[in-house]
């Protein structure tokens, strides 16, 4: 995926000097200890994870009812699973879905910055924060997508969605074909965090 938005080799490196600087100066002030920015990471990485959307998803590919309610009620629909504690905190605020559905397909980027549903798809990816990324998915949604594998036929809508921390936005990705005798933990597994963005496909289940 990053390949398709160049980038200083060195960003990564230079991203990282600049956060050991800001915590170091947060620590020396008193604001947080040496061990905040590690528990708050080892949290998302553990809890609030992409696992989550998969379960989700899951969900909606076999239970109409719960498909409609995540939609028009996503904490609603989100709150009847058996997911970790906190999922309406941290980056979980104003949580909002979409669903892929023949002749639409969704987009989810952020334009301002990189507001990410963490409960549900965890840590952003690097790529999403990308200035190249977040321009041209909003003005040529279509040509970024078929660069990324995912052609569209002529007649399919594009929607974007813009993520802020009124809406994180994420996408139900339509059922694969060849699914029906699947259960629900076997679906959540063709479940990527790419499909929930809508930058990609749920892959399809590997032959017998």
């Amino acid at each position: 995926m990053t390949g398709h938005f160049g980038h200083p080799d060195d960003r990564e490196e230079r991203s990282a000097a600049q956060v050991r600087a800001l915590e170091a100066l947060l620590i020396e002030k008193g604001i947080i200890t040496g061990g905040t920015v590690d528990k708050v990471l080892g949290y998302f990485e553990s809890e609030m994870t992409p696992l989550n959307g998969q379960k989700i998803v899951a969900r909606a590919w076999t239970d109409p009812d719960f498909a409609e309610l995540v939609v028009t009620d996503t904490a609603a629909a989100v709150a009847q699973l058996d997911l970790p504690i906190g999922m309406a905190g941290a980056e979980g605020e104003h949580l909002a879905a979409v669903r892929n559905e023949p002749g639409v397909h969704n987009v989810v980027i952020c334009t301002l910055c990189s507001c990410f549903p963490w409960p549900v798809l965890g840590l952003p990816p690097y790529w999403y924060k990308d200035p190249v990324f977040r321009a041209r998915a909003a003005r040529e949604p279509r040509v970024v997508l078929t660069e990324l594998g995912v052609p569209l036929d002529d007649d399919t809508e594009v929607r974007v969605w813009d993520s802020s921390g009124h809406s994180r936005w994420f996408v139900i990705p339509q059922r694969p074909a060849g699914t029906d005798g699947l259960s629900e933990a076997e679906l959540a597994r063709l479940v990527t965090t790419e499909s929930m963005m809508g930058v990609a496909l749920a892959d399809a289940p590997s032959p017998a």
